[in-house]
């Protein structure tokens, strides 16, 4: 029988862990699950244990000689300069102790999600560990080390021969995602971000729209800093619908960086909890609209673990499985287990508090710049679709 949902976990996707003080912690895989154990939302028959992926498997998207020296990192034998010539041993993506093993199981788990879907064990599947949508061919970059969801979608199209519509809506630009496909005509990506001009990458414009066979499959929807939730969402609704539309993919893959929230100390835009209770709505809708349900979902950034993580990516599961929607006070045995150990007061309810922080001033200026963005989206989309 046809499960709806899988959650893909184990402990060992802890051990992606760059240092005590990194921003980048999986400890929110902890605190999300248990949100969703005290919810009574899921049991241990909807958890599957990720895999380890093969170096072969890897290669799809990863140059051999890359795989190499992170496994030379990670056991101590790596030089300084050839690791800065991978992007490794920098301030973003700091070497550790078995690094290419803890790696390779984030990959590992998000195809161990592909397959769960694609041979139809599974409506849908979430693997919140994976979403490293940074990494590159033969560089680490961005707290990635390899790109899960990069692979993921060459192992779709591989094994399963599938149109993939690869959605980001990470604050970050889905960079090496974008790259890894843009002269492909069979993956379509689309990323909503933060404008590049204040952020991490620095790319992502409305203009990438993918080259060669590729041209026409590639759209991104770069945010103002300060773009709060009602203009946020006119962005992602407006523009996804004609997107997928336009491509009518066989399966969704969603990257779901939960740090576009105003508490996120990484990045500039002002949104709530809100945006992240429409975000798996609609990706949701447009899987079962155009892809008999296929959906993969992968975590990616949040670097408010505390207050923002547990609530939004606990969305993307309560979303999956039709559960009710949620609201008022969050489970107090959950607040209770973790207030203790929080550096920081925790959230209390899956609402935002109203006045969470003062108005911003350039409002209007900001929501029509945005609005353009899309117009412009959409006025090549509808050229596309004339030719």
């Amino acid at each position: 029988m046809t499960k709806e949902a899988v959650f893909i976990y184990s402990d060992e996707l802890l051990s992606y862990r760059f240092s005590k003080d990194h921003p980048f912690n999986q400890f929110r895989l902890t605190l999300t699950l248990d949100l969703l154990k005290e919810l009574n939302a899921i049991t241990n028959e909807d958890i599957i244990p990720p895999r380890m992926a093969t170096d072969e498997e890897l290669c799809l998207i990863h140059d051999s000689s890359y795989i190499e020296a992170v496994k030379s990192a990670g056991n101590g034998r790596l030089s300084e300069e050839t690791a800065e010539n991978y992007g490794l041993g920098t301030e973003d993506t700091p070497i550790f102790s078995g690094m290419h093993e803890a790696s390779a199981l984030l990959v590992g788990g998000t195809l161990t999600a592909v397959d769960q879907v694609m041979t139809g064990q599974s409506r849908h599947a979430v693997h919140l560990g994976g979403g490293l949508h940074h990494g590159f061919r033969g560089k680490a970059s961005g707290f990635c080390v390899y790109n899960d969801s990069s692979v993921a979608i060459k192992y779709l199209q591989k094994k399963y021969n599938a149109r993939v519509l690869y959605i980001d809506t990470d604050a970050h630009h889905g960079d090496g995602v974008q790259w890894s496909f843009y002269y492909d005509e069979s993956v379509c990506t689309f990323s909503i971000h933060e404008t590049g001009r204040y952020l991490f990458p620095g790319t992502g414009n409305v203009n990438e729209w993918g080259s060669g066979k590729g041209y026409g499959y590639s759209f991104n929807i770069p945010v103002d800093a300060f773009t709060e939730d009602e203009s946020w969402l006119y962005c992602y609704e407006t523009a996804l619908r004609e997107v997928a539309a336009y491509f009518k993919p066989d399966v969704i893959l969603t990257q779901n960086g939960a740090d576009s929230h105003y508490y996120d100390p990484l990045t500039h835009l002002s949104a709530s909890i809100n945006i992240y209770k429409k975000i798996p709505k609609l990706a949701h809708q447009l899987a079962h609209q155009y892809c008999d349900g296929r959906w993969i979902a992968v975590g990616g950034g949040g670097y408010d673990i505390w207050r923002v993580v547990p609530r939004a990516w606990s969305l993307i599961w309560l979303e999956m499985n039709n559960y009710p929607d949620v609201k008022g006070e969050l489970p107090t045995s959950w607040v209770n287990k973790w207030k203790a150990k929080a550096p920081i007061p925790l959230a209390t309810a899956w609402e935002d508090p109203e006045n969470m922080y003062k108005p911003i001033p350039r409002k209007p200026e900001i929501t029509e710049k945005n609005k353009q963005t899309v117009e412009r989206l959409l006025h090549f989309i509808r050229q596309q679709t004339s030719r």
